[in-house]
């Protein structure tokens, strides 16, 4: 089930009797269990028959034991285990004879709605809790989202909110946000604060509200690579150096070697038109003239020395083959000087 048919039910009261949120991206977790917090009963209702602990503070039993209980003046009663992933489950691969765990989730109360969020790792598939609940109630894993795919969620999420936003602020955000799905929400719901609805939000949007330099980001730095320019590509590192909180040297060598290792692609990719260079480097139609214009500044061979360079310079950030007092805005300005000569 896709996030948004499980919220598309949970909107619609399609309750099932058991819910297992788990995963290591919390983000849908928090939405899923926020979500059936406050919406599966009324304030009213809420007082006696809503009943949320946290895994280190329980146990089991104790949670079973809520859950066999019946609403009181309403339809459902909601039992919600926070934090699940610290709740002892019981060995239950291993016991002999009646189980009371697996024996509720093989009978659940129909009437009552047990929701699990397990953060930060996965269930383990194998147990046979894991089965019982998957033959009666719902389980959503809430796998991390590759790099290569928040551009695109971001752009689902604000449509979702009847905005529309740049492909470059999309990856803008990405770039600098990396893929922590809450963080990022955190700030798009900011954004939608100040950019009136239905509006399109811009790179402009983006500087104002996140905190971005507008002159000097990395999607600045590599189209000054692109053209070679030493000039603006060194005047953005000098701003990295004295801005080193905001720019980190990891998150830029990360860009860059993203950056380049597409564009090495890109010549080996014998079908470039536009349509196919935009499929097989996995970017928005809107971005293959930087690849263009970067094949055409460095070839395949010099691009190869470029991806060296970066790991070399990524090893020297950990200490090894450095001399210990070259700081990072140093190592970037050496970097750059490689990379354009």
């Amino acid at each position: 089930m896709t996030a948004a048919a499980l919220l598309n039910d949970l909107k619609n009261r399609k309750f099932k009797p058991v819910y297992l949120f788990h995963g290591e991206e919390p983000y849908y977790i928090d939405l899923f269990g926020t979500y059936i917090e406050e919406h599966l009963l009324t304030d009213a209702e809420k007082g006696f028959n809503q009943t949320v602990v946290y895994g280190r503070d329980t146990d089991m039993i104790t949670v079973l034991n809520a859950a066999k209980r019946f609403p009181m003046m309403s339809e459902y009663q909601l039992v919600m285990v926070k934090e699940a992933q610290d709740l002892k489950w019981g060995k239950d691969e291993d016991k002999k004879g009646a189980d009371p765990v697996l024996a509720y989730f093989e009978n659940p109360v129909p009437s009552t709605i047990l929701v699990f969020c397990f953060k930060h790792s996965k269930f383990d598939k194998r147990k046979k809790t894991y089965k019982a609940i998957e033959k009666i109630g719902v389980i959503y894993e809430s796998a991390t989202i590759y790099e290569s795919k928040v551009p695109g969620w971001i752009e689902e999420f604000m449509k979702d909110k009847a905005y529309r936003i740049q492909p470059r602020a999309s990856a803008l955000m990405a770039e600098y946000l990396g893929n922590d799905l809450s963080k990022i929400s955190n700030e798009l719901e900011k954004l939608m604060l100040n950019v009136p609805k239905g509006n399109e939000i811009s790179v402009e949007d983006v500087q104002n509200n996140i905190g971005i330099s507008k002159e000097y980001n990395v999607f600045e730095l590599q189209d000054a690579l692109a053209r070679r320019d030493p000039l603006k590509a060194n005047q953005i590192i000098d701003y990295f150096a004295s801005n080193p909180k905001s720019n980190p040297i990891q998150m830029v060598l990360g860009a860059l070697n993203t950056w380049f290792t597409k564009v090495l692609k890109y010549h080996y990719i014998s079908d470039k038109s536009s349509s196919n260079l935009a499929r097989e480097l996995g970017v928005n139609p809107y971005f293959v003239k930087d690849y263009e214009l970067a094949g055409k500044s460095y070839n395949a061979w010099k691009t190869i020395d470029i991806i060296s360079y970066l790991r070399e310079y990524d090893l020297k950030t950990k200490g090894v083959d450095s001399t210990g007092n070259t700081t990072d805005g140093e190592l970037l300005k050496e970097l750059v000087f490689k990379i354009l000569h």
